[in-house]
């Protein structure tokens, strides 16, 4: 069978991918070695995307009430509620919030049919979370959202700095670009993040400044190109503003940024002493309340030097989502309209509803997304559909919005499942299609729009978002508009859209690809926009041509703000949010992955070892994190990785696989004044020791759900693995066991201590192990990686809680990419004797994909050869 050509559903590096069905309802699937994200390269969470499509907790049909039924009453009601809303209450009554999951059609659609027919801009998408900072910097600096330059700069450049990026983590496959890069051209890395990443470990210099601090230290720079006399005079009469922000630049100071001096300056002198540079910044920039200012102190560095729009230099910003770009262009955000036209421009306005001969276009920007769902809880908004995202676990202040989205009148939720913590809130839930079963288009960080292409049919009664949406329009009154049958009608439209904004001068014009027809979209190759009569991709502005109405850039005059949220005695720790390698948002799709779920299974909040001593906290201890929003409970780890006074947890666990671990409840909703993007870093919260009365470990060839102060489960090949902990008394474990698993009737063998508090039970049906859990008043000391193997076979010496005399046990998963254990790697070391990464990917593949397990593979090299050193 061939290969069907599709794009990752990943991060907005957009990795071009091969996929080819099982014909048992999986897939196949490898990097597309000619694709120009990627070049064949996938990080763990791509090389695992065939263990993630089957249909074991899809939603197939429309469901209202909690009750299934047939799509024409869903669609009615969905209808009839927008439209009661709407005449009732005006047309700001209802509202969208959508998703960078969405393909380029989706969205255009759904943008379309709130914005010009149902007469509010009350649509905005998930990424106002993570990149409306970037694109409100954008707007200020250069008059449009416009991205100036290409992956291919990373690899022409002489300095690369991540600012607020753990690409080796969120991007790893651009990260292997810069490590190649760095091995053929010797070019230097600076890493500026609060915490020590993966991406520092390849690093020339890591400054660990305060967060929020990124003002200040671009300030100091601007203030040195100055005073070094490295300003590009000529450059900067294409610039207005100079004058001003110069001035500003002199009159900050470096303290807020809490780093050394030396340190500081050996950076300033790399950055100013290399013309080729090239400054990546993503969420540790946008997730700020001060991050548009954080953006446009780094560009104004850029322009001030006219290091801009040229191959090798130039400000680049990389999206958190596979569409948040196109979401960007097709008008997602609430302030913007289609093709990055201006909501707030009466002529921008005219033409896009002439465009659409649209019945009206709102004259004012809509809710963002923190003012969405607070219009939502204070019953401004009626009715309310959520399309693709999680916003009771992802926004900010989640509870708060989870009770918001509960008291709504009327909800909608489009999702591939309805378990999630927001479908169950839903009043309707329709079935959409999924990933591999998707037609369309997405645009990755470098303006390359590539082609989604289906390969699996749709389940059950599954339908396209943008089919949904065209439905209920019709349904709505708005046929003709509304009268779409395939995505390639919908981009022809859109790129017929984008000439219009072509004519008042915008940047975004893909009007050459208007006139594809079905083949031709169908066969449509990456291509990197604008695309026009004029001009195919390449660079913006280093012909110091902007976009403002005088055609010129602006630099800002800006200060420092510092984060909102102040440490105090009673929350003493700055909370630090992010992702982790293998999972992905709130892992509605990475969770269904045995492979992704084994490398860090468990919630966890990284402490800084003198803090954790002066809270009495210690290694792997449980502990209650709260701040005056919420708390959760999370399992500790010590670490110098965070610097003292701040935390840091990831953000993925939700309702579904751990409750305590929601983290936004903790996160205050703080928004940058101009983007209206939430502050994820800066949260204030108290860290103490949570003592539970008893521990547990449990493995199932089943998903369960305890009932526990804590617990959190997690995939894996046999079933399932979970951690847990209570403050109620247990008297019986096994009839507690029995509850836990629904296993009434299963055999048993057991090993219960009264004395000492422990329980270990294990159940059988026909000889064969289906679930254990082992129980004390302290963590629960077994070998994890290895029972979670277990369900399914027959073992006689599970309670035991460690393999066998004779039988491997590989360890915590440390490559995801090949299923390569801890255990497995130290054992290479000491036996074969390796003294590189190099050479454990020889001997055992690990690290040789993606490479983003290479740093954790050099820990342990280090480990070892430290401790035959010692003996």
């Amino acid at each position: 069978m061939l290969e069907t050509r599709s794009t990752c559903p990943y991060c907005g590096v957009g990795c071009g991918v091969l996929l080819k069905a099982d014909g048992q309802g999986g897939l196949e699937v490898r990097g597309d070695p000619d694709h120009p994200a990627n070049f064949g390269r996938l990080c763990s969470k791509g090389s695992a995307l065939g263990e993630t499509v089957g249909l074991g907790e899809r939603l197939l049909r429309p469901r209202v009430g909690g009750k299934d039924c047939d799509w024409d009453t869903a669609l009615d009601i969905v209808a009839g509620k927008f439209g009661q809303a709407i005449q009732e209450h005006g047309p700001d009554s209802a509202a969208f919030y959508v998703s960078g999951q969405l393909l380029n059609e989706d969205y255009y659609i759904a943008n379309k049919l709130m914005k010009g027919f149902m007469g509010s801009a009350n649509i905005d998408t998930n990424s106002r979370l993570c990149m409306a900072s970037t694109v409100a910097g954008h707007k200020r600096a250069f008059g449009t959202d416009t991205v100036p330059g290409t992956y291919e700069d990373l690899e022409e450049a002489d300095l690369i700095v991540l600012v607020g990026s753990n690409m080796a983590w969120c991007h790893p496959v651009l990260f292997q670009r810069v490590l190649a890069a760095r091995k053929a051209r010797g070019t230097k890395l600076v890493v500026i993040d609060p915490r020590r990443t993966a991406s520092c470990d390849s690093a020339d210099l890591h400054l660990p400044l305060e967060v929020g601090s990124d003002v200040a230290l671009f300030n100091g720079l601007l203030a040195q190109i100055h005073r070094r006399g490295l300003v590009d005079e000529a450059f900067l009469q294409n610039v207005d503003g100079a004058n001003e922000a110069f001035a500003a630049a002199y009159e900050s100071r470096l303290e807020p940024t809490g780093l050394d001096e030396d340190l500081v300056h050996q950076f300033y002198d790399l950055w100013l002493g290399t013309q080729k540079v090239v400054t990546v910044f993503s969420q540790g920039v946008n997730q700020s309340s001060s991050g548009s200012d954080k953006v446009n102190s780094i560009l104004n560095c850029h322009l001030a030097t006219g290091r801009i729009g040229k191959p090798g230099l130039g400000p680049f910003s990389v999206t958190g989502q596979p569409n948040a770009m196109g979401g960007r262009e097709v008008g997602g955000l609430a302030n913007m309209l289609a093709c990055h036209l201006d909501i707030e421009n009466a002529e921008h306005r005219s033409a896009v509803r002439d465009f659409w001969t649209a019945p009206t276009i709102p004259a004012k920007p809509g809710l963002k997304a923190v003012d969405m769902f607070r219009a939502v809880g204070e019953g401004k908004i009626k009715a309310l559909w959520i399309i693709h995202t999680n916003p009771a676990v992802s926004m900010p202040d989640a509870s708060a919005v989870q009770e918001a989205i509960a008291g709504c009148d009327f909800v909608v939720v489009s999702d591939i499942t309805a378990q999630t913590d927001t479908a169950r809130l839903a009043d309707v839930i329709l079935p959409a299609t999924a990933w591999a079963e998707k037609s369309g288009t997405v645009t990755n960080s470098d303006r390359t729009i590539s082609r989604q292409r289906s390969i699996l049919p749709a389940p059950g009664e599954c339908r396209p978002d943008w089919d949904i949406l065209c439905a209920v329009g019709r349904r709505m009154g708005w046929r003709e508009a509304f009268d779409f049958e395939t995505p390639a009608e919908i981009f022809r439209e859109y790129a017929a859209l984008s000439g219009v904004a072509a004519k008042f001068g915008r940047d975004f014009d893909i009007s050459g690809l208007m006139h594809l027809d079905d083949a031709g979209f169908d066969a449509l190759e990456p291509t990197r926009w604008p695309v026009n009569a004029r001009r195919q991709g390449g660079r913006f502005f280093g012909d110091g041509k902007f976009f403002h109405a005088n055609g010129k850039a602006k630099m800002l005059p800006l200060k420092y703000r510092a984060p909102e949220a102040r440490r105090a005695p009673r929350f003493p720790f700055v909370l630090n949010t992010g992702r982790l390698r293998d999972q992905w948002h709130t892992m509605t799709r990475t969770a269904l992955s045995p492979r992704l779920s084994a490398h860090l299974a468990e919630p966890f909040l990284e402490i800084h070892p003198e803090d954790a001593a002066g809270q009495g906290i210690r290694a792997n201890d449980l502990v209650t994190v709260r701040s005056p929003q919420g708390s959760g409970i999370l399992r500790v780890r010590i670490t110098d990785a965070v610097t003292r006074g701040q935390v840091f947890a990831p953000m993925h666990w939700t309702g579904e696989t751990a409750p305590s671990a929601r983290i936004d409840t903790l996160v205050a909703a703080v928004t940058d004044p101009v983007s209206g993007q939430p502050e994820s870093k800066a949260s204030v919260v108290a860290v103490e020791p949570f003592k539970a009365k008893w521990y547990g470990f449990a493995v199932s060839s089943r998903p369960l759900k305890p009932v526990a102060d804590y617990w959190a489960r997690a995939r894996t090949r046999a079933g399932w693995r979970m951690e847990m902990a209570g403050m109620r008394e247990v008297t019986d474990w096994e009839a507690e066991a029995r509850a836990l698993f629904s296993l009434p009737e299963a055999d048993v063998q057991s090993l219960i201590d009264v004395k000492r508090g422990s329980a270990r039970i294990a159940f059988f049906e026909e000889g064969r192990l289906v679930a254990a859990l082992f129980e004390a008043p302290e963590p629960v000391a077994v070998v994890r990686d290895y029972l979670a193997q277990l369900p399914g076979e027959d073992p006689s010496d599970v309670l035991v809680g460690r393999p066998p005399v004779g039988r491997p046990d590989p360890g915590p998963t440390l490559c995801a990419c090949f299923d390569v254990g801890v255990n497995t790697i130290l054992t290479a070391i000491e036996t074969e004797g390796l003294l590189s990464v190099e050479a454990v990917g020889a001997a055992l593949r690990a690290g040789t994909n993606c490479g983003s397990c290479r740093p954790e593979i050099a820990t342990l090299l280090e480990r070892v050869h430290l401790r035959e050193a010692a003996e």
